[in-house]
């Protein structure tokens, strides 16, 4: 794990103890964090499992959900805005048995900025679909154990609207 990284995963753990515990519960770690790209790694254990073993879904829920938030949250930071997000809908595709660690990939970093630097200078609430995926890199590399969609929902408190 690199620094960047490293500095990201606790900025996530520090973000959910104060407004999210329930993030702690799933012990988050960024595998990857660029400017195009975001990938969040759910260890496998006790705590998340379900009686056959493979991860609960909503600890998959929880993943998906924070590998795009935690993507709208460094551009919010980013921004100097007082920016606020929610997630207005969520749709998943189960495919596989999560039976293993699961990293959640989100390829569309840079439309989650885009949507950040658009509610800069709109007072209205701007929504936007996002769709990411989630594999067990023990098993497959590239074969989903699940897709997901999550609507973005944003609003720049500052201004007027």
């Amino acid at each position: 794990m690199n620094l960047k990284n490293l500095k990201t995963t606790a900025f996530i753990q520090l973000y959910g103890l104060f407004k999210i515990p329930l993030v702690l519960f799933v012990s988050p770690r960024v595998v990857e964090a660029t400017d195009q790209k975001f990938v969040l790694k759910l260890p496998l254990k006790r705590r998340n499992k379900n009686h056959l073993g493979s991860m609960y879904f909503g600890a998959l829920g929880i993943g998906a959900e924070l590998s795009i938030a935690a993507a709208a949250v460094m551009a919010i930071v980013e921004s100097k805005q007082k920016i606020d997000f929610v997630f207005k809908d969520y749709k998943a595709d189960y495919t596989k048995r999560a039976d293993g660690h699961v990293h959640f990939v989100f390829e569309d970093v840079a439309a989650v900025k885009s949507l950040i630097e658009e509610a800069r200078t709109n007072p209205n609430r701007i929504e936007r679909k996002f769709k990411g995926h989630a594999v067990v890199p023990s098993k497959s590399e590239t074969e989903p154990v699940m897709t997901y969609e999550l609507t973005l929902s944003v609003k720049n408190r500052s201004l007027k609207s």
